[in-house]
């Protein structure tokens, strides 16, 4: 079977590589095995190759915080699933064909998922989620800014928050997203500057603004800690700037601003195995009717994992890119 692997850490299109590996082998007591139809590459899969993503294994190693998988195989003692079930899989390494894990890290998905994506359910869905429900005590009628407000956790972030009545500020790189974000339910809509905070209030009213949302870091996080009332939260769950966080001291002092952070990791190990089997099935269900969804903007074979890897590392893509280690999805 086909993998891919890296045997150090670089630019990850120069590390990269399609090997081919033994197969997986029939399942042992308690666990299961799945073809794995189609993965997404997302920025923590890129920082991940390039070894600057918080984890780093013994090399080589696979990538692939996520994938969506057709269950071929169970054995003794499995019974939520059976063979020909859609799982998704809550462990990492998934940039391959097959996959032999623990049963209980393997979360059935409703069988008529659109494939493409449920192979995004994994991480972006839960971390909007969990970002609008574990941070702040948020009220409807409450204000919530992001930036990247385009990308997929923005999108999911746009959706969620209208459903429990919060308003969202969405801040982005270009005006010419506004339209697309307010069909999605965007409230209000700014391009990231320096003077951000005049703009919001000018969008807002000068309503409060509880909660910051900050996939940026750098100097972006000062900016939307610029737009909070006092008291208020700025939670960084990215660095796209690839720098930290940046603070003023009388923002944490005076306005008594928090920074707290966020992975989707240790949030969701708060919650039992059955809470995070209902999460994702509420949310597959949402993906499902079509309430949830991200763009995608091609999709490769594994073969091609190296110019799919340049691909998703260009800036203004209108979707994903995934990949289909099987063929086509």
């Amino acid at each position: 079977m086909k993998q891919v692997l890296i045997d150090r850490y670089a630019p990850p299109e120069d590390v990269a590589r399609c090997a081919d590996v033994p197969d997986v082998g029939a399942p042992g007591s308690g666990e299961v095995v799945f073809e794995v139809l189609a993965f997404p590459i997302n920025p923590a899969d890129v920082s991940f190759c390039k070894g600057t993503y918080r984890l780093k294994p013994v090399l080589p190693a696979t990538p692939g915080a996520e994938c969506i998988g057709r269950v071929t195989a169970v054995g003794a003692g499995v019974a939520h699933v059976k063979p020909g079930d859609l799982v998704i899989n809550l462990q990492r390494e998934n940039w391959t064909q097959k996959r032999r894990v623990k049963g209980d890290d393997v979360i059935p998905v409703p069988a008529k998922m659109d494939l493409r994506q449920a192979a995004m359910l994994r991480i972006n869905p839960p971390t909007a989620l969990l970002l609008l429900t574990d941070i702040v005590a948020l009220k409807p009628g409450d204000w919530v800014i992001q930036n990247v407000a385009n990308s997929a956790v923005g999108r999911i972030v746009i959706t969620l928050a209208r459903q429990r009545g919060l308003k969202t500020i969405n801040v982005v790189r270009r005006d010419s997203l506004f339209a697309e974000l307010k069909t999605l339910g965007a409230d209000a809509c700014v391009v990231d500057a320096p003077d951000l905070a005049d703009h919001v209030r000018a969008q807002t009213n000068g309503g409060a603004v509880r909660l910051a949302l900050d996939a940026v870091s750098g100097r972006a996080t000062s900016r939307l800690a610029s737009c909070l009332a006092d008291g208020g939260v700025v939670c960084n769950y990215g660095a796209m700037s690839g720098e930290d966080p940046v603070m003023s001291r009388g923002a944490l002092t005076n306005n008594g601003l928090k920074l707290v952070g966020f992975t989707l990791g240790r949030f969701i190990a708060t919650r039992s195995l059955e809470q995070i089997r209902r999460i994702y099935a509420d949310l597959g269900q949402q993906i499902l009717d079509g309430t949830l969804s991200a763009p995608i903007e091609k999709v490769y074979g594994i073969d091609e994992i190296r110019p799919a890897l340049v691909h998703a590392q260009r800036g203004e893509r209108t979707g994903k890119i995934l990949v289909a280690p099987n063929g086509t999805v």
